[in-house]
């Protein structure tokens, strides 16, 4: 029986409850995202018992005081589209969990429902600023491919269309005319941050440790790249690296056999246990393209099904040399570090971790996107230091770059939403520190602007890696990297302020 105080979280998120835990009950339904409906959901938080495991309770109360703070401080619903656009997205129901009857069925039935999300949608967001509503219209308008083999009907269809017409028509407004100004204040973003996780952030230290991490990393990169080209400046070095580049299929080849590599090398250095399952590579949905690359991983409550991995592709409007700038994030040198990020050992193997070792409903269903994201980047910089392709500095620098570009985001959310730091000057970082081509510093700058917390990734790896430092402390000689993981992820995807409990047997 599942508490009702869990079901309050799932339906607020349903979105994600439906696609990362494998929650099908929920195929075919529109959350009510309107003022009205947003407020009900809130009054449902917190009513019932308390989970009998601390950690499990811990767990669901920084979910529901992150709830709290996502839509009541921070009103999410009334200035991000992008929680509007997780509610409309029909990409869920294309990986193969069910069949393919049932899945066509369950998408037209949510195709159905969009009239009332759209309602929903237009009157919450009523203060979307300008940037936000800029970054985010490609995949709204991206919602509306290919309807036609979804409506069930002509009317289905033009109903669809014409209620994206008004939600595009309504974000073209805001582009038009809402605030320049995309911050969120300190107030907001540390809460946004801390209270999900358990913690409490203080965002002059946060930045504090994003410098440190960034001169680290830098160094590591001057190291590598006078390994390979001695003498060089790294500049020159990376950019001769990232021109090296496949085509937009060439990259999914080189994917699927770096999956290979990657699952032989995690399993040889026992780094986790055998995780089975299978993972698809290619294109983005058009309604996802929102980010350089995504997991769609098999969620705990689902029947065994291929996950996918995205990446996304170049915007076929582009011009030519954009479209080549655009690839060079899928180098040689870095698509290594990206796919052992999104699949192995990254959030593919985490996925598979917990449908095979978390137990109960807090740990499979309830997910902290900063341990989620914190764990994929630490499985990076642990292939480093385990080894893989050790001879050949362009892993390693691969890494360092990637990292660079994680370490960049958070100065970049940190300045953005505290008014320190326009998206002109964020881009401006992402070419100079993170050595992005001009696309994809744009990209990176205006994501800041809608996940506001999109600096989870080096704030999350940092946790973990100090974690792990205190495990090799307290455990001494019994310490092996596979206990240690294990110990983290049969926690599921705990928030950072309850890691310490991996520790300790609860």
């Amino acid at each position: 029986m599942v508490s009702g105080r869990l079901r309050a979280i799932w339906e607020l998120y349903m979105p994600e409850t439906r696609e990362l835990a494998g929650l099908h009950e929920f195929d075919g339904q529109v959350q009510d995202l309107s003022p009205a409906g947003v407020e009900t959901l809130l009054t449902s938080l917190g009513r019932g018992e308390r989970e009998p495991n601390a950690h499990d309770e811990s767990h669901l109360s920084a979910a529901e005081a992150g709830a709290r703070t996502a839509f009541s401080l921070a009103e999410i619903h009334r200035w991000n589209p992008l929680v509007h656009l997780a509610n409309l997205d029909l990409a869920c129901y294309d990986r193969d969990y069910a069949s393919a009857d049932e899945r066509a069925a369950a998408k037209a039935a949510h195709l159905c429902r969009w009239p009332e999300a759209i309602d929903g949608a237009i009157e919450s967001l009523d203060s979307v600023p300008a940037p936000v509503a800029a970054a985010l219209l490609p995949a709204v308008r991206g919602l509306g491919e290919n309807l036609e083999a979804v409506a069930a009907d002509s009317a289905t269809l033009e109903s669809s269309r014409t209620c994206l017409g008004r939600l595009i028509a309504h974000l073209e407004d805001a582009e038009a005319n809402g605030s320049r100004d995309p911050s969120l204040g300190p107030q907001k973003l540390a809460r946004l941050l801390g209270d999900a996780e358990a913690m409490t952030v203080d965002l002059g230290r946060l930045e504090e440790t994003a410098d440190a991490e960034r001169t680290r990393l830098t160094e590591r990169l001057v190291h590598d790249c006078d390994r390979l080209r001695p003498g060089l400046p790294p500049a020159e070095v990376v950019r001769e690296l990232l021109n090296d580049h496949p085509d937009d299929e060439g990259i999914y080849a080189a994917v699927r056999l770096l999956v290979e590599e990657l699952s032989t090398f995690t399993a040889e250095r026992d780094l986790l246990p055998e995780l089975g399952g299978t993972c698809r590579v290619g294109p983005s949905p058009p309604s996802r393209r929102y980010a350089v690359a995504m997991m769609s991983w098999t969620g705990a409550y689902e029947a065994e099904a291929p996950a996918s991995f995205h990446v996304n592709p170049p915007d076929p409007s582009w011009d030519d040399k954009t479209k080549q700038r655009w690839r060079s994030l899928f180098s040689a040198t870095t698509l290594p570090a990206l796919t052992a990020h999104e699949v192995t050992p990254g959030h593919f193997a985490h996925g598979r971790m917990i449908r095979l070792a978390a137990r109960g409903d807090v740990r499979r269903s309830l997910f902290s996107l900063a341990f989620c994201e914190g764990w994929a980047h630490y499985a990076e910089e642990l292939l480093v230091e385990e080894g893989f392709r050790q001879d050949d500095p362009r892993f390693a620098i691969g890494v360092w770059i990637e990292a660079l570009v994680r370490v960049t985001r958070l100065a970049s959310a940190l300045g953005i939403h505290r008014g320190t730091m326009t998206v002109h000057d964020a881009a401006a970082r992402f070419r100079e520190d993170a050595f992005l081509e001009a696309p994809a510093a744009q990209s990176e700058a205006s994501r800041a602007t809608f996940d506001p917390t999109y600096g989870r990734y080096t704030w999350g790896k940092l946790e973990i890696q100090a974690l792990r430092d205190e495990a090799i402390a307290r455990w001494g000689p019994r310490f092996s990297l596979r206990r240690f993981h294990e110990a983290m992820l049969e926690l599921g995807a705990p928030p950072l302020g309850t890691l310490g409990d991996a520790l300790e047997p609860v």
